[in-house]
């Protein structure tokens, strides 16, 4: 037993002499629990924060977001009128080559046919002013897709109703009350016509034949807020003045 002693002491103290102690040994390594925990940032209270949201980050974010969101309602906002505006104007330039087409094709087409109204009285073959009555004329090629009992012929009349320009026609070219209203454009504020005759541009048609007609009919259309509508048509391309 007092050998076993003696052998242990030798032990400790030949640890001793070469530096093996423990309690030494894991100081002089830095490998103390709280002092490696310090070191590598593991404390209790400094991971609660880097892992949390202080106040003010959470007001730095909402506000960042809120920029965020503002900005893209805004640039949202202003697709969206963009697109209406570009819809508007398209529809608009519509109207316009609608109004531009079917005129066209109806005084390139107009005949000097004199015709009869409700109570047989007679009328004119080319009518036109600046009142609510703008033009009336007789146009040949009525399409008879229905084969029904009537001529190709029609009359037709061009209007004003307070802001729209409407475009009505007979069903029968004597005797027979305009039928079928369509608007050819609206927003009207003021029309002007005029005619050429004789080399000149005249605002009011007074022919001196009942089968009279111009050479040719300037239209200009005011409309609120936009640009004045000019158009030039053909009367009668095939008619021998």
């Amino acid at each position: 037993m007092k050998r076993s002693a003696q052998h242990g002491f030798e032990s400790l103290r030949r640890s001793a002499e070469h530096g093996f102690e423990s309690l030494r040994r894991s100081a002089e390594h830095g490998f103390t629990s709280l002092r490696r925990s310090a070191e590598n940032g593991f404390t209790f209270l400094r991971r609660s924060a880097e892992n949390g949201f202080t106040l003010i980050e959470m007001v730095v974010a909402l506000l960042v977001f809120g920029l965020l969101a503002a900005a893209g309602t805004t640039l949202l906002s202003g697709s969206v009128r963009a697109q209406q505006a570009s819809s508007e104007r398209l529809a608009e330039v519509a109207r316009e080559r609608r109004l531009t087409a079917l005129l066209a094709s109806d005084l390139l087409q107009a005949t000097p046919r004199i015709t009869r109204g409700l109570a047989g009285e007679r009328e004119a073959a080319f009518r036109g002013g600046n009142g609510v009555l703008l033009l009336s004329y007789v146009r040949r090629g009525w399409a008879n897709g229905d084969e029904a009992p009537r001529a190709s012929l029609q009359r037709v009349e061009i209007t004003r109703e307070g802001s729209r320009l409407i475009r009505s026609a007979r069903a029968m070219v004597d005797g027979v009350v305009p039928a079928n209203p369509v608007v050819l454009i609206g927003d009207v504020a003021n029309v002007a016509v005029r005619f050429r005759l004789n080399g000149e541009w005249v605002d009011v048609w007074n022919p001196t034949r009942a089968d009279g007609m111009p050479r040719a009919v300037e239209l200009i259309i005011a409309r609120k807020d936009k640009p004045p509508l000019r158009r030039l048509f053909i009367v009668g391309s095939d008619y021998v003045r």
